[in-house]
């Protein structure tokens, strides 16, 4: 009990709360409460004749003088319904309970029984109870150490089913699912259709620290799987391990995984099943069964729990879904290209030899390097071998040659000449590999550049008076003999000679042989 005279009268000595409180084995927080309550209700020693530690308490605290019966008591159903958000606890509860009663003049419950009133009306009316964990806060996942089989239709071998279990501690409403693999891509896909089935996301994911998951096991900063991190963004939500060793961390997820061994793989042990398909209807059945199963200490399933008191709390699904992306390392080639698939893909020729991170997708193709993304293509598909080359990530002495192509050098003939673009068009026409046509193309377009547009007007129209189909290196000889520049006299010759002209070029013809005569 606390000795209020003697508390008054060391005080009025002198004497500091630190001595106080040790001669009369009362707390400080005790004592400062004490000489507080003295101050604002102006009582000092000496007392008056006569006054006990029970007066003094009725003086000093009179709600604890009171019986509890005339205390107001707390609202018990807003408790629990303001417990399942964020950052709400008890204690902040209590003082807010606290200073409402106050405020209308009436005596509040202590924080002891204000917790042990809520405590039991959530065990009588509650499926859960909001105290260690929050509804929408957690989602626990591992997978179960037993696992189911397939038969195989042509050999009648076992193929082994693993089981994938996941759970909310609040509700304990439970999620199973099985996989033919392990790795990385079935382990967010798990998460994926777990996420779907829920209806929403929690705020904190809880795994093992498998390595699918984790690349990097560590008390205070473990190193999370890309594709498993950038799932978890992509729904934000957070991934926090549980320590090395410590299965308590995720203990409603152990105890679903020993409940489902039970109830789910023991109970189908008998069933055979030839596809995953079938497997895991059967085990959704078995789920819904288990989920509506009745507690056997409180009122409702975890199916009842999940719906009126969880499911609200938990995110909203994002407006897509996340696609699953493998990640790889790579290191760019002298020809600025990666390899993914055996195909080629290229990169900024600024990050030759440099190791980069490659996130392949269903569609597309993305290149990071220190986080920042310098590349997306979309993905290949077909015959091995084959390359995408964006212009920008060429250097300037190899980008001039990507844009040369049969669009480009024709729209370079409309502007330089009406004889220039017709022999182009027969160019083209005379060549089946279209890249040969443009090779040769391009020496056309050179030869304006060593003898000038208009010289070149000139011999293109005298290489297509002797033949329908000119070549580059008929064009290259009128330039450097300078028949270009001499009078026209085909058309007087073939005047005088009555002749028509030849549509095979420079060919001899009867006149040469003396055929003729």
């Amino acid at each position: 009990m606390v000795k209020y005279r003697e508390i008054l009268r060391l005080h009025a000595q002198g004497i500091s709360q630190r001595g106080i409180a040790s001669s009369t084995s009362n707390s400080r927080n005790t004592i400062r409460e004490v000489l507080k309550r003295a101050e604002e209700c102006q009582t000092k020693w000496p007392l008056e004749e006569g006054m006990t530690d029970q007066d003094l308490q009725a003086l000093l605290f009179p709600e604890k003088h009171t019986s509890i019966d005339f205390r107001r008591k707390p609202d018990c159903n807003l408790i629990h319904k303001e417990l399942a958000k964020p950052g709400v606890n008890l204690t902040l509860l209590w003082e807010e309970y606290s200073l409402s009663c106050r405020s209308s003049e009436e005596i509040p419950y202590s924080y002891r029984q204000f917790c042990r009133v809520y405590h039991d009306y959530a065990r009588k009316t509650k499926a859960t109870m909001r105290i260690k964990r929050k509804p929408g806060e957690l989602l626990e996942v591992d997978w179960a150490g037993q696992t189911m089989s397939l038969k195989d239709q042509l050999t009648g071998e076992d193929i082994s089913v693993y089981i994938f279990v996941s759970a909310l501690p609040c509700s304990q409403y439970a999620y199973v699912e099985g996989f033919l693999s392990m790795n990385a891509e079935a382990w967010i896909t798990a998460h994926i259709h777990a996420f779907q089935f829920y209806g929403g996301v929690p705020r904190v994911i809880v795994p093992d620290n498998l390595k699918t998951g984790v690349v990097k096991a560590s008390r205070y900063e473990p190193i999370i799987h890309t594709g498993y991190q950038e799932m978890a963004e992509h729904y934000q939500t957070t991934i926090v391990p549980a320590r090395v060793r410590h299965p308590k961390d995720k203990a409603s997820a152990e105890s679903t995984v020993g409940h489902i061994s039970t109830w789910i793989i023991a109970s189908l042990r008998n069933q055979e099943f030839f596809s995953l398909q079938e497997l895991n209807s059967v085990v959704h059945e078995k789920l819904k069964e288990f989920n509506h199963k009745p507690f056997q200490k409180k009122q409702g399933s975890r199916h009842t729990a999940f719906k009126e008191e969880e499911h609200f709390a938990l995110t909203p699904l994002p407006a897509s879904t996340y696609e699953i992306a493998t990640w790889r390392i790579a290191t760019v080639q002298y020809d600025y290209h990666i390899v993914v698939d055996k195909m080629f893909y290229s990169v900024p020729y600024d990050y030759v030899k440099y190791q980069v991170d490659i996130r392949v997708t269903r569609t597309i193709v993305e290149v990071f390097y220190k986080g920042l993304r310098i590349a997306s293509h979309k993905k290949l598909k077909g015959k091995p071998g084959q390359f995408s080359t964006l212009s920008d990530h060429m250097p300037k002495e190899h980008k001039q040659y990507v844009d040369f192509d049969q669009s480009y050098v024709r729209n370079w003939g409309e502007t330089a000449g009406a004889n220039i673009l017709v022999t182009i068009d027969r160019i083209f026409a005379s060549y089946r590999v279209e890249k040969q046509a443009i090779k040769a193309c391009l020496g056309v377009i050179k030869l304006a550049d060593q003898y000038s547009v208009e010289r070149l007007e000139k011999a293109c129209e005298r290489a297509l008076k002797h033949t329908s189909r000119p070549t580059l290196k008929s064009i290259q000889t009128i330039l450097k003999n300078g028949q270009d520049k001499l009078p026209d006299t085909f058309k007087e010759d073939i005047v005088k000679k009555d002749m028509k002209p030849n549509p095979y070029g420079f060919t001899r013809g009867a006149d040469y042989y003396g055929g003729k005569n």
